[in-house]
């Protein structure tokens, strides 16, 4: 550890008033250090925000809390009675026809999916060092299915196609397709023991609460910040802070939260150029396009329960299947083991989760084929139902969707939304062509400068020391005054994810209180270990 003058109260520039700066902030001035954070938005939370434009609240980032054992976010759920929600796994599935498949056979080809999964996890977890890095999880899936579902017949090969269409929902869980998923380091995708619940209340109180305590240092917006230099003086770190159209400032640490998407466009900001061994890390964790486009209709037409569209709730996931981040159906969620606080779907809502697999059906707006996938809001509990279908899109369709709307003026999205989406939900039971959408909302985090232009790392193909380059880049650059957290930092149990950037921040922070002596009470903090 790196110690600095014990006993100075150090001057910390926390850049980037996300989670992890925010907490880091809260966790420093609980020691006494003097606190300024910088943001380039004109509101904090960064990607952790929501919008009432459809007419009531919904997240436009995360929606999911992802594991409940020991879960610093769950526990914030609670203290601010955030109503949060347990699915019942229940998901209607259409093939690349576009018709909809029993719910027996959903029911079964989901579970061969999540056993395949299960098998990847394992395989990876105990054979990573022998890995080639350009396998696939999806050659993976394509070496099981032929092995469960062997033979030539017509019959076997059809069904190794509809697994391995089922299989590309993995992509809606890290913003990327499934063939590039690498399976030397799938292992570092499992996340903490327990549920992923949904926040059908949204992340709004829970924000708030992790903001309270960090304003109360020098918070200031709209501060891009151009150039981190370090200088060394009288043998301890000085870092000054450039920010674009006001004066630089100086301090003793620095503590850079920002997306890992914005650092690999932005290297250049840190004067010295940052360490080799830092900067091949930068680079070589992969960086997604997760993005959500939400569809409100006048009612939640496909939620009126008949003989056809009224599914059983079962839920059969094995309890020793890895616990993986949820975009879509969630993993091993089961209504007797489900979180006290959480509501229940109502089992005569359609399924909480909608697939449309590989659709041939869509050649103008969707030539490629792109899977497409909807979580059924209108199943929310109380009044945090509405007839609104959240769109869940990653990887190329992400950026098409960016792309048609960055070239077209915006009083044409909702027809050009419209257009594209279309040809799933019309697809949905009690569809009549009066069905119209009352508003679409899509984040479009992919056109967005401060979101690094994408959405959560994750890990590709091609990448060689994973475990590795995450710990360059939690390792940071303290000799320099430099330190880096957020969800591409965090432990390996929680990358990715709301609780991993709260606990990046928290790390940074204890490091930083370590290297001061500074101390609250008689304990220090020195964040969770790794």
């Amino acid at each position: 550890m790196i110690r600095r003058a014990v006993g100075k109260i150090p001057h910390v520039c926390v850049v980037g008033a996300g989670v992890a700066g925010l907490r880091c902030a809260d966790v420093l001035l609980q020691h006494g250090a003097k606190v300024t954070v910088l943001e380039g938005r004109d509101r904090v939370g960064g990607r952790l925000c929501q919008s009432d434009a459809l007419g009531y609240k919904v997240d436009l980032g995360p929606n999911w809390i992802h594991g409940t054992d020991h879960n610093p976010i769950l526990d914030l759920a609670k203290q601010t009675k955030t109503l949060i929600m347990n699915w019942d796994g229940r998901q209607s599935v259409s093939d690349h026809l576009g018709n909809q498949m029993s719910e027996k056979e959903a029911a079964e080809n989901s579970e061969v999916v999540w056993s395949i999964i299960e098998k990847a996890m394992k395989y990876s977890n105990a054979e990573s060092a022998t890995i080639p890095t350009q396998r696939s999880l999806y050659n993976f899936f394509e070496e099981q299915v032929e092995k469960i579902f062997g033979g030539v017949a017509d019959e076997a090969k059809k069904k190794q196609q509809t697994i391995l269409r089922m299989a590309e929902m993995w992509g809606a869980f890290v913003g990327s397709p499934i063939q590039t998923q690498s399976l030397k380091f799938f292992w570092l995708e499992e996340c903490i023991d327990g549920e992923n619940l949904f926040v059908a209340e949204t992340y709004h109180k829970i924000l708030q609460k992790i903001a309270e305590p960090a304003l109360k240092a020098d918070v200031r917006l709209k501060q891009k910040v151009t150039k981190i230099i370090f200088k060394e003086e009288d043998g301890h770190p000085k870092v000054t802070v450039d920010i674009q159209g006001e004066d630089s400032l100086a301090f003793d640490e620095v503590v850079m939260t920002a997306p890992l998407g914005w650092l690999k466009k932005n290297m250049s900001v840190f004067e010295p150029e940052l360490p080799e061994r830092l900067r091949q890390g930068i680079k070589a964790i992969g960086y997604g396009h997760l993005d959500k486009v939400y569809i409100t209709f006048p009612t939640a037409f496909w939620n009126e329960s008949n003989s056809s569209t009224a599914i059983s709730a079962k839920a059969t996931r094995d309890q020793n299947i890895p616990n993986v981040t949820a975009t879509t159906a969630p993993l091993h969620q089961t209504l007797s083991d489900a979180d006290s606080t959480a509501s229940q779907i109502t089992p005569a809502h359609y399924p909480g989760f909608t697939h449309w697999t590989a659709p041939i059906y869509a050649p103008d707006t969707n030539p490629k084929h792109w899977p497409q996938e909807a979580v059924n809001l209108a199943a929310l509990p109380g009044s945090t139902a509405h007839p609104t279908l959240l769109f869940y899109i990653y990887g190329p369709t992400s950026l098409h969707i960016a792309s048609l709307l960055s070239s077209t003026p915006a009083s044409e999205h909702i027809q050009l939304l419209t257009s594209f989406f279309e040809p799933y939900y019309s697809r949905l039971p009690n569809y009549i062509p009066s069905h119209k959408p009352k508003a679409i909302l899509a984040t479009n985090w992919a056109s967005d400068e401060f979101a690094g232009y994408g959405s959560y790392s994750n890990f590709q193909t091609g990448l060689e020391k994973g475990d590795e380059d995450i710990e360059a880049m939690r390792n940071g650059v303290p000799e320099r005054g430099v330190w880096i957290a957020g969800e591409h930092t965090a432990p390996f149990v929680a990358l990715g994810t709301v609780t991993g950037a709260w606990w990046a921040g928290e790390g940074v922070a204890g490091r930083i209180v370590d290297a001061y002596g500074l101390k609250k009470g008689d304990e220090e903090v020195r964040g969770r270990k790794e």
